[in-house]
């Protein structure tokens, strides 16, 4: 098993168990004013595996499944990336953007005792934008438009628009999560990729860029 299906298969017993247990759906949500007055840090990461309805839970664990299965086995295990620990940087993406995601809620909702949070949806814009930062060419289609965009013109439309509509406000949907999500997996990906990979990310992401829709195959140093 993946941790991809690990994670998914542990996400859906805890979404459907809290959609039936008022108690635990309230132990487990994100709740600025519990992390701040009762250390309750776990908060920052329980929240990911809590879904508001089987719509939500079903579409983050598609998206999640599509993506995850890839960044997980293909990209970050590949040898010009991080090889065998790809498995290890691919768990730290995960529950990293969990955190990073959350943060500006958790300044912004700190002493708002009416604001809760729930959903995988940090955590899945992060990998889906690991996936983009290894390969911006990779062809994404929006389920209303029958045309494939290249990632790295996704990537920059999502941004903008998540960046639009958490400023703007109103409606039950996080999009500063998605925002932060999203900035995490790109950053993560090129600073660790640099780092502790085999691989020049810069010069990697400008050759696919310029390869004006082919999907060129790494190169290590």
């Amino acid at each position: 098993m993946t941790i991809t299906v690990a994670i998914i298969v542990f996400t859906c017993l805890v979404s459907i168990s809290a959609l039936n247990n008022a108690k635990l759906m309230d132990d487990l949500i994100f709740y600025a004013p519990a992390i701040a007055q009762r250390k309750q840090y776990y908060r920052f990461l329980s929240h990911g595996f809590l879904h508001a309805d089987f719509l939500h839970l079903a579409f983050n664990m598609f998206a999640l499944y599509s993506f995850g299965q890839a960044v997980e086995t293909m990209l970050y295990s590949h040898e010009c990336v991080f090889g065998s620990k790809g498995k290890l940087f691919y768990i730290l993406l995960y529950t990293g953007a969990l955190i990073v995601a959350s943060l500006p809620d958790y300044m912004r909702h700190k002493n708002n005792y009416n604001y809760r949070s729930l959903g995988a949806s940090g955590a899945v814009s992060a990998v889906i934008f690991a996936a983009i930062a290894l390969l911006p060419q990779l062809p994404i289609r929006f389920f209303f438009i029958p045309i494939d965009i290249p990632g790295y013109i996704f990537g920059l439309v999502y941004l903008g628009i998540s960046a639009y509509l958490d400023k703007r406000g109103g409606g039950n949907i996080n999009h500063s999560a998605h925002f932060w999500g999203a900035a995490f997996g790109l950053i993560f990906t090129f600073v660790c990729g640099q780092l502790f990979g085999n691989m020049n990310m810069i010069e990697n992401f400008t050759r696919q860029v310029q390869s004006f829709g082919k999907l060129l195959p790494f190169q290590c140093n």
